[in-house]
């Protein structure tokens, strides 16, 4: 049975959204974006080429990588929201996505020039930056992310790696977290009482428990659940590959997300439950099946970290090859709402504003 927001929350703070112009803006996706803008249907069917196996099945399609997606689009997608759950999204948390040149400082100046808040368009609550804990320059960088907007709360810096060379890697080495240099200029952050939001893929989760008891004053954010590559799905050249292969992944998830969660200064976010990197391939998901698929992910994750330490991201447009928008908020909600009203306002509202200072 579906389920509601209506009387609990007055309205939604999304934690995990993405912005980009691979036009205007230096993405990765720059290069390709002219190219598919012409002939988008013979771009998808080129991919193979085109693309690595990683980014094809991390993306699956160009459409929304390859274009602009901005305030207006990120509007479209959540206005029907009120009728999946009964509120509309108020605000959006912005998390780096892949600044390609210059200084990441960029990004944060250019969020500053969208059109946010007006015209219909949900607020930008705040802005989690790039930034790389081994650079020399870390600190300055921080003080430069903040000075550019007052919306800078916090900083991802994705260390997914995989021994798969088929799956995506955001980082060229295993075990960076956990590496002095990293662990050395990761104070600069812990000083500034920045949050810091961890991208790792489900065998590296014991790299946040690393750097969560080295900083047990900070705050850092789980994303997408640590995900276990292919749990839904092959993933890769050899991931996942049988039934009996995503049985044992599945295992060693709870596992590791439990150790991770007896950390107290860990936050996750229930995002990406419809993002490809879990083996998602089979586009249009329902609200009723994406919550039958996630369901093994979404009750451990609540059963283990409890209803302070948990915040709602939609991971959009990453997540939109999947399913809609309010597919993805109603998923979670009719997952989540047996467990009662206080879990549901912390997940979709209270929490997002603890955890970001909003």
């Amino acid at each position: 049975m579906t389920q509601s927001l209506s009387g609990i929350v007055p309205s939604i703070i999304d934690a995990h959204i993405h912005q980009w112009d691979p036009f205007t803006t230096p993405r990765e996706a720059s290069r390709l974006a002219p190219l598919y803008d012409r002939a988008p249907r013979l771009m998808d069917r080129l991919l193979p080429v085109v693309l690595d196996r990683g980014t094809r099945e991390l993306i699956l399609t160009a459409r929304h990588a390859a274009r602009p997606y901005l305030p207006a689009d990120y509007a479209a997608d959540v206005a029907g929201t009120v009728a999946a759950v009964g509120v509309p999204v108020e605000a959006a948390i912005h998390i780096q996505c892949g600044w390609h040149e210059g200084s990441p400082v960029g990004e944060t100046e250019w969020l500053e020039t969208l059109p946010f808040g007006r015209d219909g368009n949900p607020r930008l609550a705040a802005i989690v930056a790039e930034a790389d804990p081994r650079e020399p320059g870390f600190a300055d960088l921080l003080d430069a992310h903040a000075a550019a907007s007052g919306r800078f709360r916090g900083v991802r810096f994705m260390t997914t790696w995989h021994p798969d060379k088929g799956v995506k890697n955001w980082i060229d080495e295993d075990g960076v977290m956990k590496s002095s240099a990293f662990l050395r200029g990761f104070a600069a952050l812990a000083e500034r009482g920045l949050t810091f939001d961890s991208y790792v893929y489900s065998h590296q989760l014991g790299e946040v428990v690393t750097l969560a008891k080295e900083y047990p004053d900070t705050t850092i954010v789980l994303d997408h659940y640590g995900p276990p590559v292919g749990v839904m799905g092959p993933m890769g050249r050899s991931t996942a590959r049988t039934p009996s292969d995503r049985a044992a992944l599945l295992d060693r998830w709870r596992d590791a997300i439990a150790e991770v969660a007896a950390c107290p200064n860990v936050v996750a976010k229930h995002s990406g439950i419809a993002f490809p990197s879990l083996g998602h391939r089979e586009p249009g998901l329902s609200r009723e099946q994406l919550a039958e698929k996630v369901r093994p992910l979404v009750d451990h994750t609540t059963d283990v970290f409890g209803e302070d330490r948990l915040v709602f991201g939609s991971n959009y447009p990453m997540d939109k090859s999947i399913t809609t928008y309010p597919a993805i908020v109603g998923a979670l909600v009719d997952l989540l709402a047996p467990r009662g009203p206080d879990l549901l306002r912390k997940v979709f509202r209270d929490n997002a504003i603890a955890t970001y200072r909003l």
